[in-house]
């Protein structure tokens, strides 16, 4: 698999997602699919020379049922249906889009969960991050109805190493579908040598960072992109003398099905004080912040405009999570506000 290099700048989740389905594809031939019209974005054409497109003849093509490559157009009902047939054949396909355009394909997704099937599932374009295409693409809603379906795992990874733990965890799912989602602007890829291994992946949450005495004053939590915005909060507040913990968690499932006693080393009982960054609906936080912890969530649909001027409208910075932390730690009982989306 590849190796991911500490880097500020970093790599879109799909970026580097894609090379790692590279990887494993080539030495796995049943490993098979593509997307709906759009893998150019979805970053997940297979590229290695032997691949070849799964196609009928047109023009001065000719007919190919060797290829790897799928192009099921502009259909994402069918074409979750066709990767659940796929399945049922005993190959392991995959399928992709962007987030949004999973309201499209829920039935065949839903099939995927109740009849056991390890269908992967890879959306990208995870967030209001996605920037200038507006409230229509961006996601709002579908993590947290996703983590609401029996038997769907949902792993939303946080950096290219986090991508390359999760594509470990989903090559040895046997009865149970997967919604790997991943975003389309660059995140940085943590340097491992002072945040917590990446392997944590496997458990669903894990210490990423932490007090130096192992005793946190606040928990901050957050998935995906929104982890090293709490990474550098994390830093800020460790400058001023505060202590906190980050904890990454792509994949609530996951850490659902670990033993009670992993859940409180990872999130101790008695530290109530806690932080949950999503830039997605806050529904279902409360499960691991408590009643009076803060969610900085989405409370709207989203934004028109650059991802960065998005995330500021709605308060995904440094800053505001840093409030938040500190609101937490004094025991205000309004941080439960904090994440409301401005609207003005």
């Amino acid at each position: 698999l590849p190796a991911f290099s500490a880097d500020a700048k970093g790599l879109a989740t799909r970026d580097s997602s894609g090379q790692v389905l590279n990887a494993i594809a080539e030495h796995l031939p049943w490993l098979l699919g593509g997307a709906a019209d759009l893998s150019p974005s979805t970053k997940t054409n297979l590229e290695f020379d032997f691949a070849g497109n799964f196609q009928t003849p047109e023009g001065d093509q000719a007919v190919s049922y060797r290829g790897r490559n799928f192009h099921f157009g502009l259909r994402e009902h069918a074409m979750c249906a066709i990767g659940n047939g796929m399945s049922l054949s005993k190959l392991r396909p995959f399928v992709s889009s962007f987030l949004i355009f999973t309201d499209y394909c829920r039935a065949a997704l839903r099939l995927s969960s109740m009849m056991e099937l390890p269908l992967i599932s890879i959306w990208t374009h995870d967030s209001i991050s996605l920037g200038e295409d507006g409230p229509t693409h961006q996601p709002i809603e579908q993590l947290a109805s996703f983590r609401a379906m029996p038997g769907m795992v949902v792993l939303r990874p946080a950096d290219a190493n986090e991508v390359m733990e999760a594509w470990k965890v989903i090559m040895h799912l046997k009865d149970r579908p997967v919604c790997l989602v991943l975003t389309r602007q660059a995140v940085p890829t943590l340097d491992r040598s002072i945040y917590a291994n990446a392997a944590g992946v496997a458990q669903g949450a894990y210490v990423l960072a932490d007090a130096p005495d192992g005793r946190p004053d606040v928990l901050l939590l957050a998935t995906g992109s929104e982890v090293a915005l709490c990474v550098t909060a994390y830093e800020q507040l460790k400058a001023e003398g505060i202590k906190a913990r980050v904890v990454s968690m792509p994949s609530w499932e996951l850490f659902e099905s670990q033993p009670k006693e992993y859940h409180e080393t990872v999130l101790p009982p008695a530290i109530t004080a806690r932080v949950a960054v999503e830039e997605a609906s806050g529904f279902g936080w409360e499960r691991y912040t408590g009643f009076d912890g803060a969610i900085l969530a989405l409370h709207s649909f989203g934004l028109s405009a650059p991802s960065k001027v998005v995330a500021e409208h709605f308060g995904f910075e440094p800053a505001h999570v840093v409030a938040a932390a500190k609101a937490q730690i004094a025991g205000s009982p309004s941080t439960k506000q904090v994440g409301i989306a401005r609207t003005e």
